[in-house]
């Protein structure tokens, strides 16, 4: 995907500096190869006497030597980088075939394994301008299985024509049957992205309703112009998009950093000014930035970036810059808009208070974890006797008639049993207090050894795997969704580092002559019973009431046994974070609305619903 974002980078160049409108991408039907295409001036033809070849075959061929490296600046800025990308894209490419529109003529020009294969050859007269590159990546390099991703490309595209105010990209998916075309044109560019990423976010603007902060300015002198949009809302992260000449950069930069910078000082001096400091409190750059949702594009003349994959920005200057043409506006605009001003500097204090109520309540837990191991683990926890993390595992089990079979079932070096006794607590809906006060969660914490919240340490948990085993009934699953919501919200280190698991107990065994077999559920069980039938033969079916049913024996092959359970891996996708945190707020929280709400949009796919 970097080769395709590389000429698309090189066709956009065109469209900032005023070359070109539209810009075409194509995927082809094998999946594999890919097409470019632009309406901008075409890349030159002329023969080039230091090389004898035409320009564009060096250009395909010779790094630096494109027109980002022209010392005539026929660029003011560029994201592409002509003659480096170019001529990687080429070099990574098993084929590729230049066509150039110029002078009104049409020629083309065709590679393989980044050679030439003969001259520039014209192919006849043509109307208008323009550049279309179609490529095959390398399977050599890439791998024969790998293709193109046709919703990444999409929403690539989607988000460039956002930084463009009137430019059309148009995307042809030609794996879909019929050939799918999507054409992206915004014409009020980031002014209309920022409240999709906020409707996105399922987060209230603040105030509810709120202006979006917007401006244009541009630094002659440093050859440096910024867009940005700007919006607070109730989300508890910010979402901070950032671009330098169209280019994302996901790792930000100096350009980020400015911004930041400014927002958070316009807001200080804004607080300072109207004597709004709040009592007890300070706030911290992190509780200004809480909720921000904000869209900055950066055009800078001679872009440093990192790497070639272009993901950070390096150039020190521009930290300086941007934060000198965004902090003046942004404190004007605080100070004409007092209802915006007043919410977002209480939205900023709330976030101060709950960062400090949240760090207190950490501490009280770290206080009480402890700080040797072996010293203060929960009486009722039955540990292995190895101390090493790697082949250590924690099966957190439901009941204690349960915790008595799995204890018998493990292996005791490996595999410690922690029985839960009590109610788990919702922590979505319980405050600090409660959290603190819950005796099964206090468990979990000191058993695992690691802390919590903001102190949580990986170094110190005790065990590389941790298992959720509860009944395989409705009430095992509440359990399981329970301890999930606390995982999530209070450890979840643990799940981003692939920590946390579910068990998965049969709740049926069936036997069909000599044969068992062990059923997940009510579809698992009429699936094998379907798969294995023989005859006339009738299966025996027996439905377990619970964990406790099961002999230790029983319980180790299905659930214990490495070599034969089958668990589940708690992740969360990227790109889903905010969705898992909407659908466990809704789920979980106490707003009965929004769980009614979602409950039944998703009641058609409750068998496929994983909550």
């Amino acid at each position: 995907h970097h080769l395709l974002w590389e000429l698309v980078d090189n066709s956009i160049d065109e469209v900032i500096n005023k070359h070109a409108s539209r810009v075409c991408v194509t995927l082809h039907q094998d999946g594999k190869s890919a097409t470019v295409d632009d309406n901008g001036r075409g890349i030159p033809i002329d023969m080039m006497p230091r090389f004898k070849k035409s320009a564009v075959e060096v250009i395909f061929t010779t790094l630096h030597s494109g027109a980002k490296f022209d010392r005539g600046k026929s660029y003011a800025v560029s994201g592409g980088m002509h003659g480096v990308g170019a001529a990687v894209v080429n070099a990574l490419s098993s084929e590729l075939v230049v066509t150039v529109k110029r002078d009104g003529e049409r020629h083309e020009l065709r590679f393989v394994r980044g050679a030439a294969t003969g001259k520039l050859k014209r192919l006849g007269g043509a109307r208008g301008t323009g550049t279309t590159v179609w490529f095959r990546p390398d399977e050599d390099v890439f791998g024969a299985k790998l293709g193109f991703d046709a919703a990444l490309i999409a929403e690539r595209l989607e988000a460039k024509s956002y930084l463009h105010s009137g430019l059309e990209l148009v995307f042809t998916d030609e794996t879909k049957s019929p050939v799918e075309v999507k054409s992206f044109v915004h014409p009020q560019g980031i002014a209309e992205y920022l409240p999709k990423l906020v409707a996105e976010r399922g987060k209230p603007a603040v105030p509810p309703g709120g202006a979006v902060f917007y401006i244009e300015k541009r630094d002659e002198e440093a050859r440096l112009a910024i867009e940005l949009a700007l919006q607070w809302t109730e989300a508890t992260d910010d979402l901070i998009k950032t671009y330098v000449n169209s280019v994302p950069t996901p790792d930000g930069g100096t350009h980020d950093a400015g911004f930041r910078g400014a927002m958070v000082k316009a807001i200080r001096n804004y607080i300072a000014t109207h004597k709004l400091d709040p009592k007890g409190v300070t706030l911290t750059a992190e509780d200004i930035r809480e909720g921000v949702v904000a869209v900055l594009s950066t055009y800078v003349h001679a872009p440093q970036f990192q790497s070639q994959t272009k993901n950070r920005l390096n150039n020190p200057e521009v930290a300086g810059q941007v934060e000198a043409l965004i902090r003046p506006a942004l404190e004007n605009y605080l100070n004409s808009n007092p209802n915006w001003a007043q919410a977002v500097v209480a939205r900023t204090i709330i976030a101060a208070r709950a960062r400090e109520a949240s760090r207190a309540a950490h501490q009280a837990v770290t206080r009480k974890t402890a700080v040797s191991h072996r010293l203060n683990l929960p009486g009722k926890l039955a540990d292995c006797s190895s101390t090493d993390p790697g082949d250590s595992e924690l099966f957190i089990v439901e009941g204690e008639s349960a915790g008595g079979s799995a204890k018998q079932g493990r292996d005791r070096r490996t595999q410690a049993i922690l029985p839960l006794r009590g109610k788990v607590l919702n922590a979505e809906q319980a405050n600090n207090q409660k959290l603190l006060a819950n005796k099964e969660l206090q468990d979990i914490v000191s058993a695992l050894g690691c802390g919590m919240g903001e102190s949580i340490d990986l170094g110190k948990l005790r065990y590389g795997k941790i298992f959720l085993l509860m009944d395989a009934d409705a009430d095992g699953h509440h359990i399981a969704t329970l301890l999930l919501t606390f995982f999530f919200r209070y450890m979840r280190p643990l799940i981003d580092a692939g920590h946390l698991y579910l068990a998965q107990p049969p709740l049926y065994r069936i036997d069909i002559g000599k044969l068992t077999l062990w059923a997940l559920d009510d579809r698992h069980r009429d699936r094998l019973i379907k798969a294995n039938a023989k005859g006339n033969a009738k299966p025996s079916i027996t439905r377990f009431k619970g964990l406790g049913e099961m002999n230790p024996d029983t319980l180790k092959m299905t659930t214990l046994d490495p070599r034969t359970r089958q668990p589940l891996r708690v992740t969360v996708k990227d790109g889903e974070q905010l969705l898992t945190d909407q659908v466990i707020s809704d789920l979980m929280g106490k707003d009965v609305a929004a769980r009614f709400k979602l409950i039944t949009e998703n009641a058609a796919d409750i068998g496929d619903l994983d909550v």
